[in-house]
């Protein structure tokens, strides 16, 4: 016995005992009195009934064995209880409250408060006068109690763990220690469930034999404890194996489970699987056991539910949505890994740019949705015509990239191509429509030491010169690209500079009325004097604009500066009719919704009725007529400005704009002026599309007219207004000025110079 075990109630004097109400009154206590002599042999002089209760021994039996207090004090605690002991009889001090631990006498451990004090009887003798009382229950309430504080802190450990967006398989890790540890289990299983949903994949856990995890497989159905679980929709527990008549077959049995608990790990559509544990003996679990085990299931589920959304977010934002093919971000990520691998080794690789050829009439013929499913088709058609090592993305519309790695040489990515052109021999079929489709190839072979942009631009490039040499076709870039590319982006990079630095201007050509030769409008029309190479011709330099999106301040520039010369002509001739100004407008201007606004701030800032300003619009733009593209042209007719046809007759399918879109004239394309008079199949288009114009009530202008031959013809046609270098070439606004003002030259038997000094309009 202890210190504390013999310290806090002093009890009556062994004397005082023999009273026996006394007496009857101590054997009331649920407690067991005693008196013995110091020591760990001391004699035990009295031990009251209870004794038995709580340990199993009569009090004769007690008292007739001194040593049996010593051999039922557990043997891990009974060092220190005498140490405690010794203590209070050498020093004197007060003997503390003592708890240790006992075996009753059928064998199982009662947890014993003893509380004691050491006395002098009337005699004189130092004795122990105490009471020991069984707090087994309020041991096991307190270790239930500390159990479940440590399994709430335990799933909140691991609660915060997720917020920290730690990796889910560092979490199933953490999940099964804190299972292994607070439950007292030796296995853990996360039974994760097949996409079939037939089978559970064992793809975590603790205890279980090397080789299982990630390899054995559990059936999923109602005959196995997590197939039960699954289908009950509620925890199942298993107190011994021996006597469950439940499931028939279990894999826990072959490493010695007898019991265990099983949870559902909820999924985002169905569930992600089963999170159990398991004992070596059977035992009985109490709801408390069940609650942590949910409760670290559902944190799983929490993290996996999180993992599966921002993984497919990612996939989103990595992946083409219609053919499911990496997207261009994705696939210059994979270039730039290739790069890398490529400075360590020897091998080439090669980036493909592919585009099909003519598919824009694909969508304006059959619809985008048959677009659509030709491109869904291509994709898989890419990938069997090639490694599974290669990557096939979707760069946007009918544009892909690919990307060979570890090739030996040159050849093999030639062999590649020819590969992918043989997929397109064979027809797509759209309902039941065979529609043949073929496809422009540029390949640039990679070494390692280029830039992944500088990649997917040359191959781009070289792509370009597979369409200009016919199409359905591969080119590789080569040095002579190489230069075209590098001469071309020098002139992106002065052309971005040609603004600020105001080396563009605008020049104007007259529109003339055949029925009295007077100006009825000027054309605005953009030049570009390089500081050191001179003019350039605006057909070198409008579509790198355009694919620069250098068109938007370009664009905006000239229709201000346009709006303000014409404003200055009618301010200056306030009491003539005024002359209309046509400014032209790119695929890309067209494009942004927002042109009706900056056309109206340009007419508003230079104080300039929007019935004289003419938008002259190119065929080829409307060809991809959308809900968007009619809203901006109506959005520009509500204004007030006109709406030119530029072009006519060059793009496709173009006679059904005439009568859908809010247009005011047609311009005739000069290629069909040219033959006029000279070629009978230029005369008979030209005079066609006037007559059908003249139906449609919308003037014409015919552009390119130089001969006195052409302009015979176009009277005879009835054409209405013409534009060409037979009245004036472009000239500066002063030289439209003086027109205006003192009368254009050909009033006066004046004509403008000869054909070849004209510049491209």
């Amino acid at each position: 016995m202890s210190d504390e075990q013999r310290g806090a109630n002093e009890p009556a004097h062994p004397d005082e005992l023999e009273d026996d109400v006394y007496r009857k009154l101590l054997e009331r206590l649920p407690t067991a009195f005693y008196i013995a002599d110091p020591g760990e042999a001391g004699t035990w002089h009295y031990m009251s009934p209870q004794i038995e209760a709580i340990l199993g021994y009569t009090a004769e039996e007690w008292c007739a064995d001194p040593l049996l207090w010593r051999k039922r004090v557990h043997p891990d605690d009974l060092e220190q209880v005498l140490a405690a002991e010794e203590r209070v009889v050498v020093d004197r001090t007060t003997a503390p409250v003592d708890e240790y631990r006992m075996f009753h006498r059928d064998g199982h451990v009662v947890w014993i408060r003893d509380d004691g004090s050491l006395v002098r009887d009337s005699a004189g003798r130092l004795r122990w006068h105490g009471v020991l009382s069984d707090i087994t229950e309020q041991k096991r309430t307190e270790a239930e109690l500390e159990r479940r504080v440590a399994q709430q802190a335990a799933v909140a450990r691991l609660g915060e763990r997720a917020l920290e967006r730690v990796a889910t398989s560092e979490l199933i890790e953490q999940a099964c220690a804190a299972a292994t540890e607070l439950l007292d289990v030796e296995v853990v299983a996360v039974a994760e469930l097949l996409p079939d949903q037939k089978l559970f994949r064992i793809c975590a856990g603790a205890g279980w034999p090397p080789g299982h995890i990630g390899v054995t497989t559990v059936s999923a159905g109602p005959t196995t404890q997590p197939g039960y679980t699954i289908v009950s929709g509620a925890p199942v527990v298993v107190t011994d194996w021996e006597t469950e008549e439940r499931f028939t077959e279990s894999r826990v049995l072959e490493i010695g489970a007898r019991s265990g608990i099983s949870v559902t790990i909820e999924g985002l559509d169905r569930p992600f699987g089963v999170f159990s544990v398991h004992s070596t003996r059977p035992r009985q679990y109490v709801a408390g056991d069940v609650d942590f085990v949910q409760s670290l299931a559902n944190v799983l589920a929490d993290a996996l539910a999180r993992q599966a959304t921002e993984d497919e977010i990612r996939h989103r934002a990595l992946h083409d949505s219609l053919t499911g093919l990496p997207n261009r971000t994705l696939f210059v990520d994979r270039l730039e890994h290739a790069l890398a691998r490529l400075r360590r080794g020897h091998s080439l690789a090669a980036v493909m740019f592919l585009d099909l050829d003519h598919f824009k009439r694909v969508n304006d013929s059959l619809g985008h949705h048959a677009g659509d499913e030709i491109l869904t088709a291509v994709a898989p058609r890419l990938k069997q015509a090639l490694r599974t090592t290669d990557t096939v993305a979707r760069f946007g519309g009918d544009e892909f990239g690919i990307l060979l790695e570890d090739i030996g040489s040159e050849i093999a990515a030639t062999q590649a191509a020819e590969r992918i052109a043989a997929v397109f021999a064979r027809p797509f079929v759209l309902g039941s429509v065979e529609h043949f489709v073929t496809a422009s190839l540029g390949i640039a072979l990679v070494r390692g030491g280029e830039r992944a942009d500088e990649l997917v631009r040359d191959a781009d490039a070289a792509m370009y010169r597979a369409k200009e040499r016919g199409r359905a076709r591969y080119e590789l870039f080569d040095d002579d690209l190489r230069a075209r590319v590098v001469s071309r982006l020098r002139m992106e990079t002065e052309l971005r500079q040609a603004l600020e630095r105001r080396e563009l201007w605008l020049e104007y050509q007259p529109v003339v009325s055949l029925r009295d030769e007077k100006i009825v409008s000027v054309e605005a029309l953009l030049r570009w004097r390089h500081p050191e190479r001179g003019l350039i011709s605006p057909t070198e330099f409008i579509p790198i604009a355009e694919e620069t999106g250098l068109i938007e301040p370009i664009g905006s520039w000239v229709l201000d500066e346009a709006c303000r010369q014409a404003a200055g002509w009618h301010a200056a001739m306030p009491d003539r009719a005024p002359v209309a100004i046509s400014v032209n407008l790119s695929a890309v201007q067209i494009a942004n919704a927002t042109l009706p606004d900056t056309v109206a701030m340009a007419t508003r800032a230079a104080d300039l009725d929007p019935s004289t300003l003419r938008l002259e619009i190119t065929e080829s733009v409307l060809i991809g007529e959308t809900a968007g593209l009619t809203e901006t042209l109506a959005g520009l007719r509500k204004l007030g400005v006109q709406l030119v046809l530029d072009d006519f007759g060059t793009g496709y399918s173009s006679l059904g704009y005439l009568t859908r879109l809010p247009l005011d004239a047609l311009k005739l394309d000069r290629a069909f002026v040219a033959g006029l008079g000279s070629d009978p199949q230029d005369t008979s288009i030209t005079e066609a599309i006037i007559a059908m114009a003249g139906a449609l009530s919308l003037p014409v202008i015919c552009e390119g007219v130089e001969t006195e031959m052409q302009l015979a013809e176009l009277r005879r046609m009835g054409c209405e207004q013409v534009q060409g270098y037979y009245y004036s070439r472009p000239v500066d606004a002063r030289t439209i000025t003086s027109m205006l003002v003192q009368g254009p030259p050909w009033a006066r038997g004046a004509r403008p110079g000869s054909a070849d000094e004209q510049l491209l309009t």
